[in-house]
């Protein structure tokens, strides 16, 4: 295996964009996004990173084919329900880079992609000037019934990389779960870092 971690901007970013989507609706059907994803909504949704001048997707390639992928932007480029939980907060958003998603096919983890995944970010907020970079996790019930009894949450990984729940800071993003015949809302909670 060749595996290669490496940031993507401008045209190479937008070229990516659609593994991105593919790899956003596969890996997040799984517990606990549970989602229910169409190739439609997700280039919409990816349009963020393509307009963005300081948006940055860090690809995880093997043998030329994107097996895992990792998306920032400015604070202020991304989703207004994202926004505006972090400007309550008091942090100006121009200091912090919103990490949205990292996404990895199963047969890949374990291998220290998540790292350089987070390392990248780190190295582009800098460069862009910021303070800090914060992300978010879907809030999910401990009793929810798709819950896995072997579940293990990335709270440790994330803690170990110096994140940390930034309390009263909660999303609310709608999307369609599997199973179901509408979307509907969730709260995400923020972790946030300074650099």
């Amino acid at each position: 295996m060749s595996l290669e971690v490496r940031a993507l901007k401008g045209a190479e970013l937008e070229a990516a964009l659609d593994d991105m989507a593919r790899l956003r609706i596969t890996v997040f059907r799984d517990w606990p996004y549970l989602y229910d994803g169409t190739l439609d909504y997700e280039r919409n949704y990816l349009q963020a990173y393509r307009d963005s001048a300081g948006a940055l997707l860090v690809a995880a390639i093997d043998d030329g084919r994107i097996v895992g992928a990792s998306t920032s932007a400015p604070m202020e480029d991304h989703a207004g329900e994202f926004a505006e939980p972090m400007r309550q907060t008091g942090l100006p958003l121009e200091k912090i880079l919103y990490g949205a998603e990292s996404v990895l096919l199963p047969d890949y983890r374990g291998r220290g992609v998540g790292h350089r995944f987070f390392d990248l970010r780190e190295e582009h907020a800098r460069s862009l000037g910021r303070s800090h970079v914060a992300f978010c996790s879907v809030m999910r019930p401990g009793d929810h019934p798709l819950r896995p009894g072997q579940y293990r949450s990335n709270d440790a990984f994330w803690t170990k990389r110096g994140y940390a729940p930034l309390p009263g800071a909660i999303a609310h993003f709608s999307w369609r779960d599997l199973g179901e015949a509408a979307d509907s809302e969730k709260p995400l909670q923020f972790w946030i870092r300074q650099l």
